[in-house]
């Protein structure tokens, strides 16, 4: 999309070369009106008294001064300076005058950062209370910084949940550190990022942890999460993740599932509603297409914006199309969209965010006015006769909510049985004949949901049985996992001990894409029964597990 401040920049300077140029020293004269572009030498005075006002060389050197603060905590990384970066950035901005404000660009860094209205941030609760108890439902969020989407598409999906289970208490985190630091120089509005949350559960000696993610999908934002919990899983009896609002991927485009049906169910009633008609049918009949805009990603999850695609058609809903904004894949890039509404022959087009937030994408990349926002491409192809725009993010509607509920409910089902198998009996292996000689599938759980089977082996390991010893062979998620020990984390870092070393593992997944990963081979003490399995990973730090081998099938 064209920089609005490079944009803005051109008009400030060629208004400066209209009245005499760039000279160290001297005032440059800025056009206030945009129908103001000649200047002649019999009205210069007249015109800069009435059309233009003076912008220094202070001015520009106190607007630099903020566009350099501001791109100091525009990063994804918190430091212990962040704090006081994020209220010098605030200060300095708010001792600008309004001309030099206009002046502010920087890498990262516009009038907007500060200046924009995007709603009452007092609205919000960040959820970043201590007296937390034993059990939290931990909410994790990309985030935004439109406040008012903010309220809107985020905090009710964490009231939701927290009205449906009072007994837990539910907190927030953002993944993004960079609308983390706008939200707080602007506003003073402090949101936890994931390692502040999990801090903060520790400190409140927290023991059963859920995550929600509000993220659409299993996507790099949700492995990121799932990556920076890695850390803190010895530090809770229980933790697990619950899934995200699309659910699990699938296998390929074609594949759909429950919920995927739910929110495209939920999206097309709520764009119908907005638009003003009864029904969707009633929406087609009067030529009205409905594009939903998501994000769109090079992750593996993107055949996820496939499956609603194929989801929309197997709705009925011939008139709803999905497009992103990365273009991946590739038939979602927006100029293939225009031409598949164009050839259905729809003259009307409605765009709606098919993201949770309607934030800086829904508002800017979709609705914005530069000439290669979604608005405006729709709108220069010239086939429509209206495009028109639904600000609103899917957070906000009541059957994704509840969908986020059911998906939270069905994590804490998962820790309460994983509770309870491990406080029964594990004696049944031993009534059990011992397994003949050979190879076995078998299923492969562990007691965290960043540990496990890759996806593309459905948990399932293969287990060798030679002379009354047993080893399973496993492929894991990534080559993120560096060694495994059957045994403690503490013993693992004993002198001499001996560490499983990994495999080179290719696994290829339903869409036929391929991925190198480790696999290791780990010795089974016994099925159906807990063992010990520790790990170590990327960080250099030990983690101890729980693993169970079960339902050996030949």
């Amino acid at each position: 999309m064209k920089n609005k401040k490079f944009l803005r920049m051109t008009a400030v300077l060629s208004a400066a070369l209209i009245s005499g140029g760039l000279m160290a020293g001297c005032s440059i004269p800025v056009a206030t009106s945009p129908e103001q572009t000649e200047v002649t030498a019999d009205d210069a005075d007249a015109s800069e008294s009435e059309s233009t006002e003076e912008v220094s060389e202070e001015d520009l050197e106190k607007a630099a001064e903020v566009a350099e603060l501001i791109d100091a905590i525009y990063v994804q990384e918190r430091t212990d300076e962040t704090d006081s970066r994020c209220e010098a950035a605030k200060a300095a901005w708010d001792a600008l005058t309004d001309t030099q404000k206009e002046l502010v660009e920087g890498e990262n860094a516009d009038p907007d950062y500060f200046g924009r209205d995007t709603g009452d941030a007092s609205l919000d609760d960040p959820l970043n209370g201590d007296d937390i108890g034993e059990n939290e439902i931990l909410v994790v969020s990309f985030g935004t910084s439109f406040n008012e989407s903010r309220v809107m598409d985020i905090s009710s999906v964490e009231k939701a949940i927290q009205e449906a289970f009072p007994d837990w208490s539910v907190r927030r985190a953002f993944t993004a550190q960079i609308i983390i630091n706008h939200v707080q120089a602007r506003d003073g509005e402090k949101i936890d990022n994931m390692d502040q949350a999990l801090e903060r559960a520790v400190a409140n000696n927290v023991k059963n942890l859920v995550i929600q993610p509000t993220h659409l999908m299993h996507g790099a934002e949700y492995d990121e999460l799932t990556e920076a919990l890695e850390e803190y899983a010895d530090k809770f009896e229980n933790v697990t993740v619950a899934e995200p609002l699309l659910g699990e991927v699938g296998s390929d485009a074609a594949v759909i599932n429950a919920d995927k049906k739910a929110v495209a169910e939920a999206a097309v009633a709520e764009a119908v509603k907005l638009a003003g008609y009864d029904s969707q049918e009633a929406a087609a009949e009067d030529g009205t297409a409905f594009v939903f805009m998501g994000h769109g990603t090079a992750h593996t999850a993107k055949v996820s914006y496939s499956q609603m695609a194929a989801q929309m058609k197997d709705l009925g809903y011939e008139n709803v199309f999905i497009g992103t904004v990365e273009g991946e894949p590739e038939e979602t890039a927006c100029e293939n969209i225009i031409d598949a509404v164009k050839e259905a022959g729809y003259k009307k087009v409605i765009l709606r965010p098919l993201m949770v937030v309607a934030g800086d994408h829904a508002n800017n990349d979709m609705a914005g006015d530069d000439e290669d926002s979604w608005k405006s491409m729709f709108t220069a192809s010239g086939a429509f006769d209206s495009t028109d725009c639904q600000i609103e993010g899917l957070g906000r509607i009541k059957a994704v909510q509840d969908l986020y509920i059911e998906h939270t409910k069905a994590a804490l089902s998962e820790l309460t049985s994983e509770n309870a198998s491990g406080e029964e009996e594990a004696s049944a292996d031993a009534d059990k004949a011992a397994l003949a000689d050979g190879e076995y599938q078998v299923k492969f759980k562990t007691d965290s949901s960043m540990f496990k089977v890759n996806e593309a082996n459905d948990d399932m390991g293969t287990l060798t049985v030679k002379d009354g010893k047993m080893t399973v062979h496993i492929s894991l998620q990534s080559d993120k996992i560096l060694n495994l020990f059957p045994g403690t984390a503490d013993d693992a870092q004993k002198d001499g001990a001996e560490l499983l070393e990994p495999t080179k593992d290719e696994v290829t997944y339903s869409d036929g894409t391929t991925e190198t990963v480790n696999g290791f081979d780990v010795p089974v003490p016994c099925l159906d029964q807990e063992f010990d399995l520790a790990l170590i990973g990327t960080k250099g730090k030990w983690y101890d597990h729980k693993v169970v081998v079960e339902s050996p099938e030949e």
